[in-house]
């Protein structure tokens, strides 16, 4: 419970100190009008307020992440408090931060056009087409996930599989209805309640967390992998870790989701409240979440799952039900529906946004949403039938969906990079990225080559795969960057 306390402790002054000094070298203009005033139409252009924007926000990038990541990255022991921490402070927060306001800066733009501008035109291609398998992806699974879900909670009502296809139906006929209607008439007045509900479960969480003071392993006892005993034999800590907590330390999808909330935000001065105040409260989710999981895997808790290796949708339903009682099961359940759900729909709201910034196509008119949507939700249906069809398509796309999400938290923090060596061209401050993202490279490469789908490589090679790519890394940015000092 120590670690806990420190971990928790240093997220909450990790906002206020590398948080401020983030913004300070971003160098927000409060005086300066934001797009959500200078490009008002009334659909995805909206000025809200600030409280609201955050929790917006907090709730796109949420997700499943934040719960089911961490309570799998928990099984590899006390390694995974510091991901949660050292990646939401220096890592997530940061990458969340600079792509929302740099999409502010650059008037709402989507982020392969903010891409383009710090990468060149191969980066907004490359960019383009990789944030869209992204977010299409990212809506699949979040369709899956929450059916899942609700599924299992209406059981009694028919049979498992009639109650899954009828919850996937009804989830994907929301997206629908949430791409295309006003960000501000239900993403507005909805998604805080949902937010709230998320935020109730792990403030509750947290109190039950010192009311019980259960006896969870300290970053003092090792970081070695603990999972064998969990079911996380062969899996190495780097990189697994690292792939499967995202969410809750650094998610690229988060860098598909800021530009959204940049079209809403009144002024400048409240970025730091909202991007990188809203990738610490993950944080702080992911971080209760792992101590519970914790408890379940490692100390008396876990014959309430039934079973050491308990699944994360079997933990979240028995912390539920034998910690928060009836009225904060209900709660708590409603949040983890809820998670998925909102950062489903607002995926296939992005994804939309993007190709209409490439085709250079206003939104207003519902007509013109329209020839977006159904091409759009026609690709992922596709992918949902495929993940339906096949009983172990769920598991390969969440695979690919994590590569590609760490993939694409990689090249956003290389963008911000560039932009920094740009902003700032006689100081260093472009270290507050590049070090992140050399290590998320190699963490991405070591991936690739290790896992079965990659290319399989021995488990041996780990060390060597990670450190030449860091090296390489750093070679090459130095390199690219003297040769433009001279050009």
């Amino acid at each position: 419970m120590y670690s806990f306390i420190i971990s928790l402790v240093a997220l909450v002054l990790g906002y206020f100190i590398y948080g401020r000094f983030i913004d300070r070298i971003f160098g927000p203009d409060k005086n300066r009008e934001t797009p959500a005033f200078r490009k008002t139409d009334g659909v995805d252009y909206v000025p809200m307020p600030a409280w609201k924007v955050y929790m917006i926000q907090f709730l796109n990038i949420a997700g499943t992440g934040p719960i089911f990541g961490a309570i799998m990255g928990a099984k590899f022991g006390p390694s995974c408090y510091l991901w949660i921490v050292l990646g939401s402070i220096f890592a997530g927060a940061v990458h969340d931060y600079f792509c929302g306001m740099l999409s502010v800066k650059h008037g709402g733009a989507s982020l392969p056009d903010v891409m383009g501008i710090y990468l060149g035109k191969n980066g907004k291609t490359v960019m383009l087409v990789f944030s869209l398998i992204l977010l299409l992806l990212v809506g699949v699974v979040f369709v899956y996930s929450p059916a899942l879900i609700l599924g299992d909670i209406a059981g009694f009502m028919s049979t498992p599989k009639s109650s899954i296809m009828m919850w996937v139906a009804i989830v994907f006929a929301y997206y629908i209805i949430a791409t295309l209607v006003p960000v501000d008439k239900l993403i507005g007045r909805v998604y805080p309640l949902f937010a709230f509900a998320l935020l109730f479960m792990a403030v509750a969480l947290c109190v039950c967390l010192f009311v019980k003071w259960p006896a969870i392993p300290e970053l003092w006892d090792g970081l070695g992998n603990r999972g064998p005993s969990v079911g996380l034999e062969g899996q190495s800590i780097f990189p697994c870790l690292f792939i499967t907590v995202a969410c809750g330390a650094l998610s690229g999808f988060h860098s598909t989701q800021s530009p959204i909330m940049a079209r809403c935000i009144r002024n400048e001065s409240n970025g730091r409240q909202i991007f990188y105040g809203a990738m610490i409260t993950e944080g702080i989710v992911a971080l209760v979440w792992a101590a519970v999981s914790s408890y379940f895997f490692f100390d008396g808790g876990k014959e309430a799952v039934g079973a050491v290796s308990g699944q994360a949708p079997e933990v979240v339903n028995s912390v539920a039900k034998s910690w928060l009682g009836v009225v904060g099961g209900i709660l708590a359940i409603l949040g983890v529906v809820a998670a998925p759900i909102t950062s489903g729909d607002t995926a296939f709201r992005s994804a939309r946004l993007i190709i209409a910034d490439f085709l250079h196509l206003e939104q207003k008119q519902k007509r013109n949403r329209l020839i977006l949507a159904i091409p759009i939700f026609g690709a992922a249906s596709l992918l949902l039938w495929y993940n339906i069809a096949d009983e172990n398509g769920f598991n390969v796309i969440w695979r690919y969906f994590g590569l590609a999400n760490q993939a694409l938290a990689s090249a956003s923090l290389w963008m911000i990079t560039a932009f920094l060596c740009g902003h700032h061209p006689h100081k260093a401050y472009y270290l507050v990225t590049l070090l992140p993202a050399c290590f998320m490279t190699a963490v991405c490469v070591t991936f690739a080559c290790v896992d079965k789908i990659g290319l399989g490589l021995p488990s041996g090679l780990i060390p060597w795969i990670a450190v030449a790519t860091f090296l390489i890394c750093i070679v090459v940015f130095f390199a690219v960057r003297k040769k433009k000092e001279h050009v």
